[in-house]
């Protein structure tokens, strides 16, 4: 049972990491590289700030604040500097991997003695059942610390998800959803791709970086290498969810993403249970992405070669 809360509370934690990848890849059709950088920075600014006394919802947000900073600068390389945009997201990564050293000032930063937004949530729910350490759920014996923060992650993936959406029908989020859409047309209308490309990667960005932050204090400690291979997570997560959704509407992609997140931490944590070697998360990370990139097409063919048949 600890092993699917678990599973459950990181797949809903970096739900955060897919709706930011879903911003910069699906609605600007930006490949932006910086989640790597961006998600360690949100748990580095997080961790220390924590360790100095910081209240944990301030350096929380501190954290997501930082990453869209880092964000804004990879659309402010691209838009007024004119790099590439694949070269500028790249840049700006391998620049924070060095800036996540200076803000850390080493390669780990443990939180397990640190008052955090897991320990808190695992206080409130401690308290809400008089003290008890673990409670009977459906006959599973259930940690009230792991079921404390799957709640926190599941409010606040649920908060963002909401925000994502009713921001995305206003006025700068259609402009912003267009500019990914139709520049040319948008453009014409008056509005500046420009600023909408930079708004949009640090909204990304700073999505990315609260998923870090979140993550280091779930885990107990931030990592300089943490962020290796969260874009390819993100993308993933991503992929897997339009295909559960097969929808493109606004609301059903921002479900997706969450549900795809989810799924794809199940489908790992069920892979290491059946005997895994930890050494080949990355490689059975990539084979995922990998089928979840070709089923897609692969299911078309089939369908259009079966109606085909029908008609002959």
């Amino acid at each position: 049972m600890s092993l699917l809360l678990g599973s459950l509370t990181i797949g809903l934690i970096l739900a955060l990491l897919a709706l930011g990848v879903y911003i910069s890849f699906r609605i600007f059709n930006f490949p932006d590289m910086t989640a790597d950088g961006s998600i360690t920075l949100g748990a580095a600014v997080a961790a220390i700030l924590l360790v100095h006394g910081i209240a944990p919802i301030v350096a929380t947000l501190a954290g997501a604040v930082a990453g869209a900073a880092a964000g804004a600068v990879t659309g402010i390389l691209h838009t007024r500097f004119r790099i590439n945009g694949l070269l500028a997201g790249i840049l700006v990564m391998t620049a924070l991997y060095s800036l996540n050293l200076h803000v850390m000032g080493r390669s780990n930063v443990p939180l397990l003695a640190t008052a955090s937004l897991a320990k808190e949530a695992e206080a409130l729910g401690r308290a809400a059942l008089g003290g008890q350490s673990a409670f009977n759920c459906f006959g599973w014996e259930v940690s009230v610390s792991d079921m404390a923060m799957l709640v926190l992650a599941g409010m606040a993936t649920v908060a963002v998800c909401i925000g994502l959406y009713l921001f995305f029908r206003t006025n700068l989020g259609t402009a912003m959803r267009a500019t990914g859409d139709n520049p040319q047309m948008i453009r014409a209308l008056g509005v500046n791709t420009d600023t909408m490309i930079v708004i949009g990667l640090a909204l990304s960005n700073g999505l990315i970086a609260l998923s870090g932050a979140l993550l280091a204090q779930y885990q107990g400690f931030a990592d300089v290498q943490m962020g290796i291979g969260m874009l390819v997570w993100g993308l993933a997560s991503v992929i897997i969810g339009e295909a559960l959704v097969q929808s493109r509407g606004l609301a059903m992609t921002i479900a997706g993403a969450v549900m795809g997140s989810v799924l794809f931490r199940l489908m790992v944590a069920i892979a290491l249970r059946w005997g895994l070697n930890p050494n080949d998360l990355k490689l059975i990370t990539a084979v995922f992405v990998f089928v979840a990139l070709i089923l897609p097409g692969l299911a078309a063919r089939i369908r259009r070669r079966k109606e085909a048949a029908g008609c002959a």
